[in-house]
């Protein structure tokens, strides 16, 4: 795609203006500006879109969240680029300063993904006009709230049948680290809130001390800890030990009022990730059975669901992975690895539509979230011609 190459200072302007909006999740305060801009840039395209003004039903964050969708090519069948512009907090307000040294763009969402989304809004422009004719087309997906689970991005989007509709394969632009991601571990992401009655310290029998009973929950979970870790997935990921299914406890806890008083409530996080040959049902009422035998011991606790998302799998030789890599051999000059990404990933809204999809993207995880983020500025490039490469063989065939 030699578009491409005549396209590259505008792709770095473009991502510097995305990165410099400060579109943290919480709160999600900047998000019309960013949507304004991306709206703008597909116009200058000419490439129609909708914007979607997702509502708030739980009263939780009052801020507005907006979906954008865009497509271009005519007829059913349907290649979907999906991509989030949420960015984690960032660690100072310099990161959305956005500055180039040594071929790399640093700034909070260079790499966790808002080069990937200039990426694939280039590609569309590439083939738009490189007058590919197309048989189908392309949908663009860009959503809010991926860091937090998606309530008011995709899984919104799904609920109202507006994802994957003639879906064909979807990609999107996730730091994969030189990587194909092909797979995605589950969730289930709880709060347990245990109960106590408060009394001062000098008549603490008058009281019900909420930590030593959150000690019980703690170590009944701790129990089964050893069992589900035993569990290995197929998929592949490195090291080995990453490969085990995951029980994370007390990722963050927090209870009581001052040292000289009986602790009226402790809280901790418990964070179950899960492989992709578990089954989220199962193991979800694995939990919650355990917490209610705990009940029934005289356990007084509550339990909020702060995410759950079911993980998947697609084979290395499906033909949109093939596709996309031998896409990625033909720019950067060898067959890149397929793993299974260590966290929950958007490509499960897809998947439980029956749509093959895969993440691959130019920035690191390893970087991602991080004081220094950054991406090289010549995997933007890379992999906005990756994206319209696979897009045209996987449209014009």
């Amino acid at each position: 795609m030699e578009k491409i190459s005549s396209y590259q200072s505008e792709i770095l302007d473009f991502t510097k203006r995305l990165i410099s909006i400060p579109t943290e999740n919480p709160l999600g305060t900047s998000y019309k500006a960013c949507v304004d801009i991306i709206a703008k840039k597909l116009h200058e395209i000419g490439l129609d879109y909708t914007i979607i003004d997702v509502p708030d039903i739980t009263d939780r964050n009052p801020f507005p969240r907006y979906c954008l969708l865009s497509f271009n090519g005519k007829g059913k069948r349907t290649l979907y680029f999906h991509g989030h512009y949420d960015v984690v907090p960032a660690q100072n307000d310099t990161q959305f300063r956005p500055y180039v040294e040594d071929g790399k763009l640093y700034g909070r969402g260079s790499s966790d993904m808002k080069s990937g989304l200039a990426a694939m809004i280039y590609a569309i422009k590439a083939i738009k006009e490189s007058n590919i004719e197309l048989n189908g087309r392309i949908g663009l997906v860009i959503v809010p709230d991926e860091e937090t689970g998606g309530a008011r991005g995709s899984q919104y989007l799904v609920e109202t049948g507006l994802l994957g509709k003639d879906g064909i394969g979807m990609l999107m632009p996730e730091p994969t680290s030189g990587m194909i991601w092909n797979a995605n571990r589950g969730a289930i992401s709880l709060r347990i809130t245990v109960k106590g009655k408060p009394a001062h310290v000098g008549l603490h029998y008058q009281g019900v001390n909420a930590f030593e009973r959150m000690l019980v929950v703690a170590n009944a979970l701790l129990e089964v800890k050893a069992d589900i870790e035993s569990r290995k997935t197929d998929f592949k990921i490195e090291p080995e030990a990453a490969r085990r299914s995951i029980l994370l406890i007390g990722g963050r806890s927090e209870g009581g009022t001052n040292f000289n008083i009986t602790p009226a409530e402790c809280s901790f996080t418990v964070d179950r990730r899960i492989n992709p040959e578990e089954d989220l049902e199962t193991e979800k009422k694995s939990l919650f059975d355990l917490f209610d035998k705990l009940r029934r011991d005289g356990i007084d606790l509550d339990i909020e669901i702060l995410q759950e998302g079911r993980s998947t799998g697609f084979p290395e030789d499906h033909p949109v992975a093939k596709t996309l890599a031998d896409s990625v051999k033909l720019i950067i000059g060898r067959i890149p690895s397929f793993e299974m990404c260590p966290g929950l990933l958007e490509i499960r809204f897809y998947a439980q539509q029956g749509i093959p999809s895969f993440a691959y993207g130019p920035g690191l995880l390893s970087v991602s979230h991080g004081p220094n983020e950054f991406v090289k500025i010549k995997k933007i490039y890379n992999c906005a011609t990756i994206y319209a490469l696979t897009a045209a063989q996987l449209l014009t065939s």
